[in-house]
């Protein structure tokens, strides 16, 4: 098996009066190894995203620990070693105009982590290394003198991932990544993702709400709802097998390709569940776990 790269230990995010806190994460713990991806699923509102900013920083936690490579990331504390994980993580976000500067280059924003780590000095060097980028995510070196208004949905998000890839990360957080694009263009983002991280090693937290396009890219699964994940899995046994009712319903939401099937099928509603006071994971099958008492899993099975 594969080294654990990330460790997420009982992560909360709390907004809010402390009397009466917003609990977006709340206690939410997993694993992701070395050149997986692990595609975090959920509507809208369920904290996914709160998850990746969490993770990578751009929020200060409530509670919990997040271990990258070993190490408490919550520890570093100094610009150096700020820097130094900041290298070694990147994100992609959901929307890729507001996410590029309107008054930078493609160019311009993909080289600004140059800027901040001292690295590619030298002009030449720097266009150089510029235009691999651009042609890796299957884009042009003249488009590095291109403002972002200049570019199609899919080439900013393209952009997006170059800069993302610039400072050679060993770790991405895709954040929705396709869900602004059109469906035409989010097979293509998709597969560049999947091409990337067998040349470069890469590892992904996946997340997104389809659960169709998820299946296609992750090797395992994890089903969050109101801050908790409530399932995680094998992709193919999430699939094919889920446990809990919310994940069930969830799938019979995908639509189907064809007309036929998908006028006659059954959709599954949600009702929600307390979980009560002995809710907990439990591991149903090796590597597949459930969140609830063992008294609601045994009905749900």
């Amino acid at each position: 098996m594969a080294n654990k790269l990330l460790e997420v230990k009982n992560l909360k995010q709390y907004f809010g009066p402390a009397n009466n806190p917003i609990k977006a994460v709340d206690g939410i713990s997993f694993e992701i190894y070395e050149g997986e991806t692990l595609g975090l699923v959920g509507e809208s509102g369920c904290g996914k995203s709160t998850t990746g900013r969490s993770i990578i920083r751009l929020y200060d936690i409530t509670d919990g620990e997040i271990l990258f490579k070993g190490k408490n990331v919550l520890d570093t504390k100094s610009r150096k070693e700020m820097k130094e994980f900041n290298r070694e993580m990147q994100m992609i976000f959901q929307d890729p105009y507001a996410s590029l500067n309107p008054r930078m280059t493609a160019g311009e924003i993909i080289s600004e982590g140059f800027n901040i780590h001292g690295l590619y000095k030298n002009k030449q060097e720097r266009q150089a290394r510029v235009a691999e980028l651009l042609e890796a995510v299957g884009l042009n070196r003249e488009h590095a003198n291109r403002y972002a208004h200049e570019f199609s949905g899919g080439q900013r998000q393209r952009i997006g991932i170059a800069r993302a890839l610039s400072l050679d990360p060993s770790f991405i957080i895709a954040d929705e990544p396709i869900s602004a694009l059109d469906v035409s263009i989010q097979a293509q983002v998709v597969n560049l993702l999947k091409q990337l991280q067998k040349e470069r090693n890469l590892t992904y937290l996946f997340i997104a709400h389809d659960l169709s396009m998820v299946k296609y890219i992750s090797d395992r699964i994890a089903v969050m709802y109101r801050g908790k994940i409530v399932e995680l899995g094998e992709a193919n046994e999430i699939y094919h097998h889920p446990i809990h009712p919310y994940t069930k319903s969830l799938l019979s939401a995908v639509p189907l390709p064809d007309p036929m099937t998908e006028r006659m099928r059954e959709r599954i509603p949600y009702t929600h569940e307390e979980p009560g006071e002995t809710a907990t994971i439990h591991e149903v099958k090796p590597g597949h776990l459930v969140f609830g008492t063992q008294q609601q899993i045994n009905k749900w099975k």
